[in-house]
């Protein structure tokens, strides 16, 4: 099935129209130019580039290591990539919650530095300020709602949340501060499907699941992981779309083995 790519870039606004329209809006995560411009190309709305770099670039357990100046080196690259895209980079761990000014010093800085069009922070009500102030600077933000990763430590895991009724009320109190406050879009993660479908009909902005159902305006996922490259790795909210890891793998054996023989390189492919 051909995509139809349109050749103007993708704007907050665009993406709002998608939601009016009832389209459906698809974001994966990207961490570097080369897969950057085959996944812009291939027709993607959005790329992220997710503090996720911290596991699958860096090797890190969480991803509470990766710094501002990791993530702006890692989005520039994206940005370059992207000729149709909307690209997002997520503020790390630690770059907004001291207080409401460095929050702000460093969105502009990310924006600023890495040439992305948007940023995206975790949490509701404890940082609505510091978006508030954001979104006043000419800031485009993103929230993310459900399970934060940025939290595992204070949530003790990666497990589903929203579960319980007080824990979904606060998280539909959230969603709407985030939209008053100038929102352009919000990530639900790991959250049940009917509360997500509730969250995007009680919001203007569009609203993106992962884990989340089919009732929201978008999904996204991490692309190594759809890709199947990450291997041992398997959520219920996963569909592996490829299977790299063996394809990678069996690319690199062959090429390990006709060096060994001697077969690589060829006389043909010789000077």
């Amino acid at each position: 099935m051909s995509v139809h790519v349109q050749n103007s870039r993708m704007t907050t606004a665009k993406l709002r129209q998608m939601k009016q329209n009832g389209e459906k809006i698809a974001m994966l995560t990207s961490y570097d130019f080369t897969l950057a411009s085959l996944v812009d190309e291939a027709g993607i709305d959005m790329l992220l580039v997710g503090d996720s770099a911290s596991n699958v670039v860096c090797g890190n357990m969480y991803t509470l290591p990766i710094t501002v100046d990791e993530m702006i080196f890692l989005t520039k690259g994206v940005v370059r990539a992207a000729q149709h895209a909307l690209v997002v980079c997520d503020m790390p761990f630690g770059s907004y919650q001291v207080n409401t000014d460095e929050a702000v010093r460093n969105a502009i800085k990310i924006l600023k530095e890495s040439g992305c069009d948007a940023v995206k922070l975790e949490g509701g009500e404890e940082i609505i300020d510091a978006i508030r102030r954001m979104v006043q600077s000419g800031v485009p933000v993103m929230g993310h709602l459900g399970l934060t990763p940025q939290s595992v430590n204070q949530f003790g895991g990666y497990g589903l949340r929203a579960k319980e009724e007080k824990e979904a009320e606060k998280l539909i109190h959230d969603a709407k501060l985030l939209d008053e406050a100038g929102c352009f879009s919000i990530v639900l993660e790991k959250i049940p499907a009917a509360l997500a479908e509730k969250v995007t009909k009680a919001v203007s902005c569009p609203v993106i699941g992962i884990g989340a159902g089919n009732g929201t305006d978008g999904q996204v996922l991490v692309l190594h992981d759809m890709l199947g490259m990450n291997q041992g790795f398997k959520p219920k909210f996963l569909r592996h779309f490829a299977k790299l890891a063996d394809e990678v793998k069996g690319a690199v054996g062959e090429y390990v083995s006709a060096v060994k023989d001697g077969s690589f390189p060829s006389a043909e492919e010789s000077y």
